[in-house]
C-alpha cells in the first residue's frame, strides 16, 4: 500500500509540474528579445567567422557600455588591417589605402548579424519563432530558434543563443530550400569587466573627421508597388541623379525590420535588358516595361523579387 501511495504521489506531482512548467518557460520570442538586450548592454568580446559564397572572414568584435555610451571595435583578423570603431553615435572607418573617416550611426553594420538589432515584438506579427531544441556552440549550451516568415516569401534564420548570457553564438541564413547562404559563428568569447577596461581608451581617442552624406532629393513619384511581402513598409522614397548612368533614378525603400529591398525605376535605354543576378542573400531583378527599367534590389529570394518587379504600376517614366 505504501508503494502504491508513493506512485500516486509521484504521478500527481508530475501532473502539477507539467501544468505549471509551460507557463514558467521562456518563449522563443522572449529569448530573442533578451538576445537583443544582451547584445547591446553587456561587455563582451567575440572571435568569430563569417562564411558566405564569397569566402570566409575571420573577425574580432568588442563591445562595452561606458557612461551610458556604446563603445565597440571590429577588427579584421586576416590580411590587411581593417578596423571599425564606434563611440556613441559615431562610426569611424580605418581602411588600407583610404583616408580614415567617420559617419553617423547607432551600430557597426558589419559586426553582428542585422537580426540582433531587430524589434522582435513587431516581427511577431509576420514571423513565427520556432524552438528547435538545444545544441553546443563554442563550448556553450545554446537555445536554438528558427525565424520564419509566415507568407513564405523571405529567407529564414536559425539562431543559437548562449543559455546563460543570451548572446548570439551562431546565426545561419537559409534560403527557401533550406540551404545555408551565410553563417556567422563564434569560435571563442568572453563576457567580463576586462573587456570594458580595454575599451576605456576609446573615450579620449581622437577620431577622424565626419563626412557629410548628401541628402537625396525628395520627390513625388508617379509609380507604385502593386505588391510587397506581408509586413513590408515603405521607409523612404527619393530621386537621384546617377552620374555613371547620366539619368535620374527614382527609388522606394522597404523593410519589415529584418529584411529590406528597394524598387528603382528609370528610363530604359539601348543598354537596358531584363536580367536576374544573385549573390548570397542579395538579388537584383531587372524588368523592362513601357520604356522603363524596373530594378528590385535586396535581401529576397529571386521568385519574390520578380513578383515585386512584375507588380509595379507605372506612370510616366522619370
Amino acid at each position: 500500500m505504501k508503494q502504491l501511495w508513493c506512485a500516486v504521489s509521484l504521478m500527481a506531482g508530475s501532473l502539477m509540474y507539467s501544468s505549471v512548467a509551460p507557463a514558467e518557460a521562456t518563449t522563443p520570442g522572449a529569448l530573442l528579445q533578451q538576445m537583443e538586450q544582451a547584445s547591446q548592454s553587456l561587455s563582451y568580446e567575440f572571435a568569430y567567422i563569417n562564411v558566405s559564397r564569397l569566402g570566409i572572414e575571420s573577425l574580432r568584435y568588442r563591445h562595452a557600455v561606458l557612461n551610458n555610451k556604446v563603445f565597440a571595435q571590429l577588427l579584421q583578423m586576416d590580411g590587411p588591417r581593417r578596423e571599425i570603431i564606434q563611440r556613441g553615435g559615431e562610426i569611424s572607418y580605418f581602411e588600407p589605402g583610404l583616408e580614415p573617416f567617420t559617419l553617423a550611426g547607432d551600430h557597426i553594420v558589419d559586426s553582428l548579424p542585422s537580426l540582433v538589432y531587430a524589434d522582435f515584438r513587431k516581427l511577431a506579427e509576420n514571423y513565427d519563432f520556432v524552438p528547435v531544441g538545444r545544441a553546443r556552440i563554442a563550448d556553450q549550451m545554446c537555445e536554438v530558434i528558427r525565424i520564419v516568415a509566415r507568407d513564405g516569401t523571405r529567407y529564414s534564420y536559425i539562431v543559437w543563443l548562449d543559455s546563460e548570457t543570451k548572446l548570439p553564438l551562431r546565426v545561419d541564413l537559409l534560403d527557401r530550400d533550406g540551404e545555408t547562404l551565410e553563417q556567422y559563428r563564434v569560435i571563442s568569447f568572453a563576457v567580463d569587466e576586462g573587456v570594458r577596461s580595454m575599451m576605456q581608451g576609446l573615450e579620449k581617442a581622437t577620431l577622424p573627421p565626419s563626412l557629410s552624406v548628401p541628402a537625396s532629393g525628395k520627390a513625388t513619384l508617379n509609380w507604385k508597388a502593386g505588391w510587397v511581402p506581408m509586413g513590408m513598409k515603405e521607409v523612404t522614397q527619393s530621386r537621384r541623379q546617377i552620374p555613371s548612368l547620366n539619368k535620374p533614378v527614382e527609388s522606394r525603400l522597404y523593410s519589415d525590420g529584418l529584411f529590406s529591398f528597394s524598387i528603382n525605376v528609370s528610363a530604359a535605354d539601348k543598354n537596358s535588358a531584363s536580367q536576374l543576378m544573385r549573390t548570397g542573400r542579395r538579388t537584383v531583378q531587372t524588368e523592362i516595361r513601357n520604356n522603363a527599367e524596373i530594378t528590385v534590389v535586396g535581401e529576397l529570394p529571386p521568385s519574390t523579387a520578380k513578383r515585386i518587379a512584375d507588380a509595379v504600376t507605372l506612370g510616366s517614366t522619370p
